[in-house]
Formats: structure tokens, sequence, C-alpha cells
């Protein structure tokens, strides 16, 4: 274990992990990349990039080493997470400054996956000692039961908009339950989902091996997939992608868990607080550049409301300062990089080319995009069908309920759904209609806690596979029947 420098107490001190690759040591990469701050452009550092060479050689000393980390009592690896949970409380300052410097979040943001990443840890550290069984009944004279045994290797594929929850949400639960987990980060944010979840389980005194972090492209995700070592693949990312990751676990016949993308419907009643509605469904789309899976990406209004809302909406867009998060108090940063940049552009001009008005926003400068609103969308408008993951709020009116349920369920997305009202019940029996994984009545669309099943439904993903003890041990764990007698029994030959 690393012990710190007491006189400067830093966490992620470059010259700990420059260049290298963590398998339970930091050993240098045959090949670095840059580590680029989106709002100026300035290279912060470099981190070590693995490629199927550096996976198969996590992946085997992982697979060595787990077995001795799943036989570890089991209130020895509930401290291990209980002391990475104070970690991140310890060093939350320092651990934030990356995020919003190399991820480009605003400070409430990284301090929110900080937070995250602290309850993820406590939540993880009551797994080992939650019963792992239960008793069965048998036609025969024995014990009859059924354990929970961990599955040996997991292997996590995070990307890079909220880095450090979408990696650590899977981690810890996967360490805490006796696993070894190799951990592929998006090579854009390895600092903030990679070099931090590393530096604080080696800190935290977890054994050598029982955990690597690997950055790399899809080359290195292919090797962590196809390694017959790793047995579950946790993945977060966008559709496409997960649908490749699905198919190539599939023909292995391996568990897969798959958190993707959405284009969630924000549905606002007749009867609603416009100006509450105007202010949750800006955060819905705007926040965090609107590069979360949840984002508000459709609001539905009440035709006799929908120009009042559309006005609100538009006013709180232009008023809201976009710039760098590290050196201006803004509640918009940059975009990840130009080609993401340049997909959302092109969803809005490519909408507008087909009739869509911009009520807001619609321009950038670098990677600085002004928070949008899009009206007159017909179904078929690129801004209404597909995932944007930027600041774009498009808007269309409804007639009735059963044309705000026909509008909201037309997608093959299901993550997460939002209906403002006053009439509580008319919103619950309207979420009953509409497939959706997650579902807030009275909230806009984004909102995770470390003790509640996260996922969708549909090309949203597999489920909630992530959160809450019951939705983390089944996917870390198997079921194994095991029964036991006294003697061998008598059998006819």
């Amino acid at each position: 274990m690393t012990v710190l420098d007491p006189a400067t107490q830093s966490l992620l001190d470059p010259a700990t992990w420059a260049g290298s690759l963590f398998d339970g040591r930091w050993r240098p990469a045959a090949t670095v990349g840059p580590v680029i701050e989106p709002a100026t452009g300035a290279e912060l550092g470099q981190v070590g990039l693995a490629g199927p060479a550096e996976i198969t050689a996590s992946v085997a000393r992982a697979a060595s080493m787990q077995p001795e980390w799943a036989a570890t009592p089991f209130e020895e690896r509930a401290a291990v997470l209980r002391r990475a949970g104070d970690l991140w409380q310890r060093h939350k300052d320092e651990i934030e400054g990356w995020i919003v410097r190399e991820v480009g979040a605003v400070p409430p943001a990284a301090a929110n996956e900080t937070h995250i990443a602290r309850e993820e840890s406590y939540e993880a550290a009551a797994l080992p000692s939650r019963p792992y069984g239960e008793l069965l009944p048998s036609n025969q004279p024995r014990l009859s039961l059924a354990r929970r045994v961990p599955v040996g290797v997991v292997g996590v594929i995070s990307p890079f908009n909220a880095p450090l929850i979408l990696g650590i949400r899977s981690v810890a639960p996967a360490l805490a339950l006796g696993n070894a987990v190799v951990l592929k980060p998006d090579p854009r944010t390895a600092v903030s989902g990679g070099v931090t979840i590393a530096r604080v389980f080696e800190e935290a005194g977890l054994p050598e091996g029982v955990l690597s972090v690997m950055p790399g492209g899809a080359t290195a995700g292919q090797a962590l997939i196809a390694d017959p070592h790793v047995r579950v693949i946790s993945f977060t990312g966008s559709s496409e992608a997960g649908r490749k990751v699905g198919e190539a676990a599939a023909r292995l016949l391996k568990r897969v868990h798959l958190e993707l993308g959405g284009n969630s419907a924000l549905v606002i009643l007749d009867d609603a607080d416009l100006d509450l509605a105007a202010g949750a469904g800006a955060w819905g789309s705007f926040l965090h550049q609107g590069q979360i899976c949840m984002t508000t990406g459709r609001h539905l209004v009440h035709q006799s409301v929908a120009d009042d809302y559309v006005e609100r909406l538009a006013a709180k867009a232009s008023g809201l300062p976009v710039g760098n998060p590290a050196t201006e108090q803004v509640a918009l940063g940059p975009i990840i990089d130009a080609a993401q940049r340049d997909k959302v552009h092109g969803l809005v001009t490519s909408s507008v080319d087909v009739g869509a008005r911009v009520a807001a926003g619609g321009t950038y400068e670098e990677l600085f995009y002004r928070p949008t609103v899009l009206t007159g969308l017909t179904p078929d408008t690129p801004a209404w069908t597909n995932e944007i993951f930027g600041p774009v709020a498009p808007v269309a009116p409804f007639a009735s309920i059963e044309d705000a349920v026909r509008i909201a369920g037309d997608t093959p997305y299901g993550l997460s759904l939002g209906i403002l009202t006053r009439d509580v019940m008319k919103g619950l029996e309207i979420a009953d209609r509409i497939p959706s994984g997650i579902v807030h009545i009275n909230d806009q669309t984004v909102s995770d806690e470390a003790q509640i099943p996260f996922g969708g439904v549909g090309a949203s993903g597999t489920g909630s596979r992530f959160g809450g003890a019951a939705a983390n041990v089944e996917a870390f764990t198997d079921c194994q029947w095991l029964t036991m007698q006294g003697q061998i029994p008598p059998y006819p030959f």
C-alpha cells in the first residue's frame, strides 16, 4: 500500500501514476495518452493506455488473486470498503478539482460524484455481512441450501460523462462480494474515472491484484469481454455500443449488465405550476451539459400551456452562464470533445432544416454549447427521435392524456420518466402506461441514489442491475445449490 506524503496528503499526485497502468501496483505503460482539459484544450498530464496484452495480463493476475480475496473474512472486506468511503470524503476537494477540469463538470456536479462514490462504498461495505443463502426443502434426508458465491472476475467498462459514479457503482459492490475487478474507464476521463478509484482502494488496503484499472479503447474492451477468466461484464455507455457488448458476451455465454442510453420524457399536464415546471425541465435537460443518460430529452406539454412553458424554459436557457467551470461561476461547462459537440449541433441543425424552430440557444463557441430550446417538432424530427447527449430541450404539445401516453411511449428507450401534475394519482395512472425503468412524479428525470436499484428497459438496458443490496448481489454473485448428508446413499447399481 502506498503511504501518502504527510506534507501534501495528495491522493492524485501525477508522479505516482503518470504514464502507468494499475494492477495492484503502478507499472509503466508501453502506450500513453494525454489528459485533456476540454474547457481550454490544455494537457493536464498523461495516462497509461492498455491494449489487449495488458488486459490479458491484468485479468490473469486478478483471477489468481480472487480466491484469496473471496476467502478473506467478511469484516475485513467490509473494512476496506469503509476506508474507501472515508477516503472519498477526505480527498473530495482534490478529486473534485480533477473532475471539474478533466470532465468539464461544474463544481456542484463534481461534488455529487464524490458524494455518490462515498455512499456507494459505504453501501457496499454492508454487503459482506448480508445473509448469503437460504435453506431449501428436499425430498431426501439431507441438508439442502442455496448460497450466493462470487462470480470470480468482473469486467467493468465505464463512460466519460459521470466517470467516477459510473465506475464505482459496479467496482465497489463487486469487490465487497468477493470478486476481483478489472475496470476499463474511458480514456478521455481516465483520471476521474480510473486513477481516482485505483488510488482510493490502494490506500484503503485492498490486496494487490484484486483491482486493475486499464484505460483503453475498443480493442481493450473487446479483450476484456473475450477473456475466459471474466465471468460478468458490467457496461455503461451508448445503446449502440451496448448491443455490440451484449452480442459479444452472449456468444461466450457470459452474463452482461447493460446500462445504456435514453430519450427520457417529461410530461407536463395543464394543472402543473409552470414556473416550477420550467425550472425542473431546465435542470433535467441542461444539467452537466445534457451529458447524462437520464437527461430530459423530450418535453411533452399540454397544448393549453405549451406556449407559456416554452417562453419560461427559453428564458431560463438564455439566462444560464456557460464557461470554464474551473475559473468561472457557470451553470454549464464544456462538451467533452469536438466530436460530441458536432453530433449535438448536427442534430439541432438537421432538425431546423426540417422545420424545427430555435426558441433559445442553438450556437456554440469552442466546446461551449448554449442551452437550447427547440419547438415545432414532429415525430420524425432528429432531435426528437434521437438521444442528443447535449444541452438541448425539444418541446412538443399534446392534446389529451391518451396523446401524451402514446407520444411518451413512442421510443425504443425506457430509462426515466417525469410527470408534473397537481393530481398525483393521475400521474400514477399515466406512469403505469409508459414503460420505464425509473419514474418520478412531480420531478424531472435525473436522479440517482446509491441504495436504489437503477436501470432501464428496451434500448436503455437490461433492467435494474446496479444499486441496492438485492440488485448488487444478483449482479455480482452466482446462486449455487449445495446439499449435505451424513453418509453416501445406496443406489441400485
